[in-house]
């Protein structure tokens, strides 16, 4: 009989460069270039009935690159404002080339959600011109929820007024830490008092749904930082509280500094010690009142909070993204457009989409994908992998199940799967055993 250990592998405590977050299914080192006329085909289309509709937008400035960061992003002379504007143009462009597509023609998006990079580097006149473009090809009249990310020093009354005026519903602030070394040693672009003053601007502003990121285990956190940086969260009282546990990815500046320096191991906090610092996050925030609702989130109206983005993306819903290196979905089939700003804009201007690499999931596929995402929310329905997929999960999956109950990560009854608090803080770490055995021990991205 197999051990638990082989679905709950024994991680070196230390943080080490890889990818721990699991975001999609099946990974995205299995996308290839030779298959982007698939979502050209699935766009051809008619849509699969009673899916919704969702729309990304990639917006790739900044005004610094976070050592720690690994997304597709610009900053200095790369993200001056006439070469904003130009991207602005292409992302028009690119909307109008996919409005056309039978798979879209009349359809309206659920939500929208412009991520970055840094979407608040954009001017005022840029957000108004951007949003305003995009409503002209796919209206936003039924559109349930709006999120736009923030970075708290590129925010000012007039830009959050703007940000409440085309309908953002869900501000994110990408706050991450209090402490101004801390914020200074990992290269971010704020401080404690940019974070604070947007925050009481975008209250004043009404936004229903505010959100505050996090991150455990950042360059020279410490304990004591720690537990500050939740007491003031905790007194600001935001709307959704998300916390992400430090990753070291390979195209990060950190990564490049460890690997000049020959070392193995970042210079951050282990794997226990960021889970035990979530862990205690989580308990204070539910001493105040707040819901644990992921493995990142913690919200303050359970009842009444949603998530839509994600919700709906973890359930198979259409997405279209849009700019430089964004991720999409059509009725099945991943794809990502052109991975470096030159070339998107280039492909663009000769209306052509910018697709640079694809893959369409087999049946089974889309099961495992809906089933690890879910999976962070802390509960699995049997029911609705029943009626959407005819699998029982309980007997397709039972092997890594009976493995994780052993290990008291999960509990299994009938109606189906509830993680523990321990398999919560770690969920991203088992995700794997779930994977079809071509895409285990192979790298992510």
């Amino acid at each position: 009989m197999s051990s638990a250990s082989d679905v709950v592998p024994d991680q070196p405590e230390e943080t080490t460069v890889g990818n721990y977050f699991v975001a999609n299914y099946p990974p995205f080192s299995f996308w290839d270039a030779a298959r982007r006329d698939e979502p050209l085909a699935a766009l051809q289309r008619p849509p699969v009935p009673d899916t919704p509709l969702g729309l990304y937008v990639h917006i790739p400035f900044c005004r610094k690159r976070c050592h720690f960061c690994y997304f597709r992003i610009y900053t200095g002379g790369e993200a001056k404002n006439d070469r904003v504007a130009s991207y602005v143009e292409s992302v028009l462009r690119e909307v109008e080339l996919y409005a056309a597509q039978p798979l879209l023609a009349g359809r309206k998006p659920r939500y929208a959600y412009f991520g970055g990079g840094t979407p608040s580097f954009l001017r005022p006149a840029q957000i108004v011109a951007l949003t305003d473009g995009i409503q002209q090809c796919l209206p936003w009249d039924e559109v349930e929820e709006i999120t736009f990310e923030c970075e708290p020093g590129t925010l000012d009354e007039a830009k959050l007024r703007t940000l409440r005026g085309v309908g953002v519903t869900r501000l994110s602030l990408g706050i991450e830490n209090f402490d101004d070394e801390i914020l200074r040693v990992n290269n971010r672009s704020h401080l404690e008092s940019h974070a604070l003053q947007a925050y009481e601007i975008a209250r004043q502003q009404g936004f229903p749904q505010i959100n505050i990121d996090l991150i455990a285990g950042m360059l020279n956190e410490t304990e004591e930082n720690w537990h500050d940086c939740i007491r003031k969260t905790i007194d600001m009282a935001p709307d959704c509280v998300t916390i992400y546990q430090m990753e070291i990815t390979f195209n990060s500046i950190i990564y490049k500094q460890m690997k000049e320096r020959g070392e193995l191991v970042a210079p951050v906090a282990d794997w226990p010690t960021k889970r035990r610092w979530v862990r205690e996050a989580f308990e204070l925030l539910e001493s105040a009142g707040y819901t644990v609702t992921s493995g990142y989130t913690a919200v303050k109206d359970a009842d009444n909070y949603r998530f839509l983005y994600r919700d709906y993306l973890w359930q198979g819903a259409d997405m279209l993204s849009l700019g430089v290196s964004s991720f999409g979905h059509f009725s099945g089939t991943h794809y990502q457009n052109e991975a470096n700003i030159g070339p998107y804009m280039r492909r663009v201007e000769q209306n052509e989409l910018p697709i640079y690499r694809a893959l369409t999931m087999t049946g089974d596929e889309q099961l495992i994908r809906e089933l690890i995402l879910q999976m962070k929310l802390g509960r699995l329905n049997s029911n609705y992998f029943q009626k959407k997929f005819g699998v029982d999960i309980h007997a397709r999956f039972a092997r890594p199940l009976q493995q994780l109950e052993q290990a008291k990560m999960v509990e299994l009854d009938l109606e189906g799967v509830s993680l523990t608090r321990d398999g919560l803080l770690q969920v991203d770490s088992f995700l794997p055993a779930f994977f079809l055995p071509q895409h285990q021990d192979a790298r992510y991205t």
